[in-house]
């Protein structure tokens, strides 16, 4: 079957979420609107605080629909709570304008757990998949790495695992835009005895899997910024553990650096003489260059910005979103599952009886 982009994508923008106020969501609008001019948006949010905002964001304005509520989920609330308000929240509209098919995709960087739970309540998950998995970009000394689930699912059998597997492959071949990713699961060890029996079975199958990448086998926590895999795989316990960890230890260096050159003149002469290559350093780290999670295996695109994100994380966020939609990700995983599943070493032994 031949996969037809989208070639007019709709994003529902949640301008209420996160910490960065509405002006600052809808000015990261407009610059994904520039960078994506076919893109058009759906605003939620109260109505009257956007049309004022859309004075500035000419290229929003000229094509953009508001949808008025002010109600908004808060950081505070419980994912219970914010389903009984998923028909009025401006989070919980976005999300229903996808599943109603108005929009293609849903953007917010507001609560994750209400977030997780209003979308899988909507949207469902897409046949063959039995959980969703966070999936996000992290920087490495390479490429980028795709690394799920990020904490969606605390406990994964092997079942999941080849999922999220599948899924993370098709995110890194349209987000990435590699033909065949190299795909590894995360483990306390390269040898194919160690690790849990879930981790020993999902690799046996993606084995043999005829899919579009390349398994690796195992990949140790202290590889995952060498980036000599794409797809990083593993329970949302451990990899939400990853990636604050990896977080941390930007953060760390960072510091680390900004000390160092205070010590003494001759240090401060040094970052003077080494400023561009500190400031490269600065940009690959920057969470905003790499903003943008996305929950694999609904029906339906949610993106989920970091709440922290500035302008330009948002935007970096609503621009994963388009790719998304352009590349039709999820008929591609639909399709690479079905041909797991044809090929699979009990499917074939079935087909043989």
């Amino acid at each position: 079957m031949t996969i037809k982009p989208v070639t007019a994508p709709v994003i529902a923008l949640d301008v209420m979420g996160g910490d960065a106020g509405l002006a600052d969501v809808m000015a990261a609008a407009e610059i994904a609107s520039e960078r994506y001019p076919r893109l058009t948006f759906r605003l939620h949010g109260p109505e009257l605080r956007i049309r004022n905002e859309l004075a500035r964001c000419p290229r929003l304005a000229a094509t953009a629909v508001v949808v008025h509520t002010d109600d908004v989920v808060l950081g505070t609330d419980k994912p219970s709570q914010a389903l009984r308000r998923s028909r009025t929240s401006s989070m919980g509209m976005a999300i229903q304008a996808v599943k109603d098919g108005e929009a293609h995709a849903a953007v917010s960087a507001g609560n994750t757990g209400a977030l997780m739970a209003m979308a899988l309540f909507a949207l469902r998950t897409m046949p063959g998949i039995d959980r969703p998995a966070l999936a996000a970009l992290l920087p490495t000394l390479k490429n980028d790495s795709v690394v799920l689930d990020l904490g969606a699912n605390t406990e994964c059998d092997t079942e999941n695992l080849v999922q999220f597997a599948v899924m993370g492959a098709a995110f890194a071949r349209t987000v990435l835009g590699l033909e065949r990713p190299r795909v590894a699961l995360l483990n306390i060890g390269e040898e194919e005895l160690k690790g849990t029996d879930e981790l020993k079975e999902a690799a046996a199958l993606l084995r043999g899997a005829n899919l579009p990448m390349v398994f690796e086998g195992f990949v140790e926590g202290d590889k995952i910024g060498q980036g000599n895999v794409d797809v990083i795989v593993t329970d949302g316990f451990s990899g939400n553990i990853a990636l604050k960890t990896v977080e941390g230890t930007g953060k760390l260096v960072s510091g680390l650096l900004t000390e160092a050159f205070k010590t003494s003149w001759l240090t401060r002469l040094g970052y003077l003489l080494s400023r561009s290559a500190l400031r490269a350093l600065r940009a690959h780290l920057d969470p905003n260059a790499h903003n943008g999670a996305v929950f694999l295996g609904l029906n339906g695109i949610v993106v989920k910005s970091h709440g922290s994100a500035n302008v330009r994380g948002i935007a970096n966020a609503i621009g994963v979103a388009h790719d998304l939609i352009a590349d039709s990700v999820g008929e591609r995983i639909s399709q690479d599952l079905a041909n797991f599943r044809a090929h699979r070493p009990a499917a074939v032994a079935a087909d043989a009886k």
